[in-house]
């Protein structure tokens, strides 16, 4: 119903698709709540809906392919992709490698802990002890600002986020660093009512969607489409569907 009522607005605004333009293939790391991930054996969340309202805006047909993380920028460099749509924070780094479109949505790094632990820190300079153990998975921004600001931190990695919580649960680490959605997921999860998240940003970051360098065309397609989505309130409706919190659509 509520898919149905999206797509339906959309359409009352772009009118019908272009049925003979080629599919777009969307890569996605299915892993990563309310950003995008699997339920019930189907791709779900806030990409996977920008995902279907952005290929009715151009009239291209979307197909989401799931791999992991760390695969999503050498397909799309290696054209077995033509856009990442996985909650991708703009970075200078990545940007040496892909072309980004307008930001959707800005976020930042939360740090997650055992609720044992919120009056140890309780003040915002807390985390930035020295010994303080920290937990982060490889190869995201949360790491990133791990490895360059806490310099007195003992870092340990975990894959995903399902092992660092076992890590707080296990008194492993103290802090676990990753997204904001990663905390805005303890809102709503029940399984989880154990861990909290500090809810104020360490980082400033916007999230987009990438494309391969170069490709301008799709790039400006996808602008367009993003832009079509804020004026015409598609894209908040699909950001209050998924978040349980307020955030800033930019």
């Amino acid at each position: 119903m509520i898919r149905t009522y999206l797509l339906a607005l959309l359409l009352l605004v772009v009118g019908s698709a272009a049925t003979a333009a080629p599919g777009l293939r969307v890569g996605v790391s299915a892993d990563y709540p309310p950003l995008v991930f699997q339920k019930d054996g189907q791709i779900v969340g806030i990409e996977a809906d920008n995902a279907r309202a952005v290929g009715e805006i151009i009239g291209r047909k979307t197909k989401l392919l799931n791999m992991p993380f760390e695969k999503l920028v050498p397909a799309l460099l290696a054209g077995e992709i033509d856009v990442i749509m996985s909650g991708f924070s703009v970075t200078a780094e990545r940007s040496k490698q892909v072309l980004f479109t307008d930001s959707y949505m800005r976020v930042g790094q939360m740090a997650i802990l055992h609720r044992d632990k919120i009056a140890r820190f309780a003040q915002p300079w807390s985390i930035y002890r020295p010994g303080v153990r920290v937990g982060v998975e490889p190869g995201t921004t949360g790491a990133s600002f791990a490895e360059r600001e806490l310099k007195d931190a003992e870092i340990k990695y975990f894959k995903d986020s399902a092992e660092a919580f076992a890590g707080l649960r296990a008194d492993q680490i103290d802090l676990y660093i990753h997204d904001a959605p990663t905390s805005w997921q303890l809102a709503t999860a029940q399984e989880n009512s154990d861990l909290i998240s500090l809810y104020s940003p360490l980082t400033e970051e916007m999230l987009a969607w990438a494309v391969r360098p170069g490709d301008a065309a799709l790039a400006g397609d996808l602008n367009r489409a993003l832009s079509m989505m804020k004026s015409n309130g598609s894209l908040s409706y699909i950001l209050n569907r998924w978040i349980p919190v307020r955030v800033e659509v930019r």
